[in-house]
């Protein structure tokens, strides 16, 4: 399988987990409020942020109806996204933020215009989300930058994907596939991890879980499975105004995923031989392993019967195995049934 870079970071086999946290539109609007996400991003010890990059009058109608009809102050999908719409001057600017912060910078175009902008921007990669997948004024904008893609395909067959990826791959573009559901949220049974292993098969490229369950569990299983990339929704509270809110982890949880990427990087990558590692056991077996004792205290001269030996620990004794070898044979001094019975207890 052949691995992609994006910015300083290299992902694909023998490599840790790549974490994405996706900001969306959670910002709702507010310029503070985004960078306040790039903060916590960073100190959650995620490696990238991304965001969504959209242009209302280069995307969208006023006959665009909301998925979930859920503002309080937009009248229509439209008003909607000229309200989340950031200038190119402050765009810049959360990018130069989240690289100061040891960010990779992500925003996910729906655009022509928004790759454009995106471009002058200068993200490492490019995010296109489940419903771009067809978009093919968007696609052939990005391809014309060479930069690597991460492709979520929560709403395409394999054909379909296999298109794009064909589409991409003539083009020479790096590419990273997304298992993804395209619910908000998903629940666990509608996750799909066996796809991704199917994904890796078929195109023999890095693949990952784009999540939106809302939960730390999908990510959790998708890592243990070897995904290269996750993408997860953040939010500051489970109780803050969004769409996708529902569909978002907290910071907290941001922080044990992290974390878990680290522990299961060392655990995949570090192989065990168990012939190995029984021989460096040793010390451990003999703690846990058994040798022959007494049941009950014994004086010299008893002929030692079956039901006067047992096993116990510690297994730096004379071992079980020679249990039989000592029936029969006569002690020449008193033994405590608290002691390990030895070869000198016993007459030759």
């Amino acid at each position: 399988m052949s691995g992609i870079t994006i910015g300083n970071k290299n992902i694909g086999a023998g490599e840790r987990t790549f974490i994405i946290a996706e900001v969306g539109q959670a910002h709702d609007g507010s310029l503070g409020a985004a960078y306040a996400y790039i903060d916590a991003i960073a100190d959650s010890g995620a490696d990238a942020v991304k965001f969504q990059t959209h242009i209302a009058s280069a995307e969208s109608t006023v006959d665009e109806p909301f998925r979930v009809k859920f503002s309080k102050q937009d009248e229509t999908r439209y008003d909607y996204w000229k309200r989340m719409e950031f200038k190119p001057k402050e765009w810049h600017g959360l990018a130069e933020y989240a690289k100061q912060k040891g960010l990779v910078f992500l925003s996910s175009p729906f655009s022509v215009e928004a790759v454009q902008l995106l471009e002058e921007v200068r993200v490492a990669a490019w995010k296109i989300g489940s419903g771009e997948i067809a978009s093919s004024d968007i696609l052939d904008a990005i391809i014309q930058t060479k930069k690597p893609v991460l492709l979520s395909t929560g709403m395409s067959g394999y054909d379909e994907i296999a298109r794009t990826v064909n589409h991409l791959r003539r083009a020479h573009i790096p590419i990273a596939l997304f298992q993804c559901t395209s619910k908000y949220p998903v629940s666990v049974d509608d996750v799909g991890l066996n796809v991704i292993d199917e994904l890796r098969n078929r195109f023999d490229c890095p693949v990952g879980l784009s999540d939106h369950s809302g939960s730390i569990y999908p990510a959790m299983a998708a890592m243990a499975l070897g995904a290269d990339v996750i993408e997860l929704h953040v939010v500051f509270d489970k109780r803050m105004f969004g769409p996708d809110t529902p569909a978002s982890i907290t910071f907290d949880e941001l922080k044990v995923i992290v974390e878990a990427a680290e522990a299961f990087h060392k655990m995949l990558a570090n192989k065990i031989d168990k012939d190995t590692q029984a021989k460096t056991m040793q010390s451990m077996r003999e703690i846990f392993n058994k040798s022959i004792s007494v049941s009950r205290d014994l004086d010299a001269g008893t002929i030692l019967a079956p039901d006067m030996l047992v096993l116990k620990k510690p297994g730096d004794g004379i071992p079980g195995s020679k249990l039989e070898a000592l029936i029969g044979r006569k002690l020449v001094r008193d033994v405590s049934m608290k002691r390990l019975l030895k070869w000198e207890d016993v007459e030759a």
